[in-house]
């Protein structure tokens, strides 16, 4: 069977004896994909978006999600895989790298009713996070490179007519670059049931402040056990700030696992006790349109049969809708305040991206249907 070259194979950057499009590991699972959001700072939307290739399935696609109100509206896309990725696009949607590591251009054509025109600004140098790793009993589940960047977006999006207008000034913004395995397509499968996965705790706080930007990543098992840990405050001036000693209290809505809020306390090398309280603005569940896990309408990676598009809408006010919204992370656009030992206070905004799957003892949560009777202390 011949192996395709694309243009990128012109270029020194090799890492294994194959072409570039070709992965060095043959687990039908290896994914490269995007993410970004769009985050109102005021919270009046926000809009979650993404584009990934999965060689070993044949397949790319993008979704383009979007909460307005007490509606959440997904489109997707998808179609065969092509082997220039100097030229990401499906169908309509198209993601274009105007400089490295600082700049891009995202356009979604007219599809459904949905359309975009949306430029990237670095707000700081994109970092390099560490490895993230899940293993069952039997497989890789997720073995992931990483780095991911706070900014914000020019332009606009436009849905049934409505135009939403996106500045520099009014949005912040976190994005990821993503690749390695992780669960897509369509499912496999089982064999023997496998019972290893009792329940995750994530919190994952990208954050941006005038001089510095903050990241905070913690994965919990039932019981607590930090299983990837990460927390820097990268400084304008280069200055790369290790913080210890994370605790975090999370104000959920009462009767549901929907945070309203985070609590934080940190300190630095020097012992210096750090605050940071985030408030949610407006929230997303990601499973409800993006192909993130527990999403029912759509799975990353899926063969269409060709040139695909669907759109779909999640009523935020039907119970039974929201009944589903603790089996995934939900993200918000989040209003950060950071306080020094020394009173000095600083405000900023990003992402607030939560998550209890399943039981986490130490939050109070017994099994997978507990919903939150008071602000449980992590």
């Amino acid at each position: 069977m011949p192996v395709n070259l694309s243009p990128l194979d012109e270029y020194p950057i090799h890492q294994a004896p194959l072409p570039l499009t070709w992965p060095t590991t043959s687990d039908r699972n290896f994914y490269d994909r995007s993410y970004f959001n769009v985050l109102d700072r005021e919270g009046r939307f926000m809009a979650l978006t993404g584009v990934g290739y999965y060689p070993r399935l044949g397949v790319k696609d993008a979704y383009f999600v979007i909460r307005r109100g007490d509606m959440q509206t997904a489109l997707h896309l998808s179609d065969a895989i092509d082997d220039d990725r100097f030229h990401q696009n499906v169908n309509g949607y198209r993601l274009e790298v105007i400089e490295p590591l600082q700049q891009l251009h995202l356009t979604l054509a007219q599809t459904e009713g949905i359309s975009a025109d949306l430029t990237w600004r670095g707000l700081f140098p994109a970092a390099l996070e560490k490895p993230h790793e899940m293993l069952t009993e039997r497989r890789v589940t997720l073995q992931a490179c990483r780095f991911a960047q706070v900014g914000s977006w020019e332009g606009w999006i436009d849905v049934d007519g409505e135009r939403l207008e996106v500045s520099h000034d009014t949005s912040v913004a976190s994005r990821d670059r993503s690749w390695g395995i992780r669960p897509v397509g369509e499912a496999e499968p089982t064999g023997r049931p496998d019972a290893s996965f009792a329940g995750m705790w994530w919190l994952y706080l990208p954050l941006a402040f005038d001089d510095y930007q903050l990241f905070l990543i913690l994965q919990e098992d039932s019981g607590g056990h930090r299983s990837l840990y990460d927390c820097t405050r990268r400084w304008r001036d280069g200055r790369i700030e290790q913080l210890d000693g994370v605790r975090a209290t999370i104000d959920y809505r009462t009767g549901t696992r929907i945070p309203r809020g985070a609590h934080v306390e940190f300190m630095n090398r020097a012992g210096d006790r750090i605050q940071l309280d985030v408030e949610s603005k407006l929230f997303a569940p990601i499973a409800f349109g993006s192909g993130y896990g527990g999403d029912s309408s759509w799975a990353h990676g899926s063969w269409k049969g060709g040139p695909f598009a669907e759109r779909v809408s999640f009523d935020l006010t039907d119970p039974e809708v929201m009944a589903r919204a603790p089996f995934s992370l939900i993200d918000h656009v989040g209003k950060a305040v950071c306080t020094e030992a020394d009173g000095t206070v600083r405000e900023g905004a990003g992402l607030f991206e939560h998550g209890v799957i399943g039981p986490h003892h130490p939050s109070g949560f017994s099994d997978w249907t507990d919903a939150a009777a008071r602000a449980p202390l992590q």
